[in-house]
């Protein structure tokens, strides 16, 4: 009763296929498909794209920033 035999379980895919259609079956199948690839892809990469054009635009700020710096202590002592 815990476990379901190979008839079982045909019975139920029977069922589904009889109930959704191949079609919609198979439009399912593709969403979940390249929804998992895109998840392997960003585990991958281990950045999502939102981090990536983030990255360089700091890098210029920051150098942007250097350049115009004033010491606030030169220009009291002056």
């Amino acid at each position: 009763m815990g476990s379901f035999s190979i008839w079982h379980w045909l019975i139920v895919l029977l069922i589904v296929v009889m109930i959704f259609g191949t079609k919609k079956l198979k439009n399912i199948g593709q969403d979940l498909g390249g929804a998992v690839k895109g998840f392997k892809e960003g585990m991958k990469d281990g950045t999502g794209p939102e981090e990536k054009p983030a990255a360089p635009s700091q890098v210029a700020n920051n150098a942007a920033s250097e350049k115009n710096t004033i010491d606030v202590e030169a220009r009291h002592k002056s």
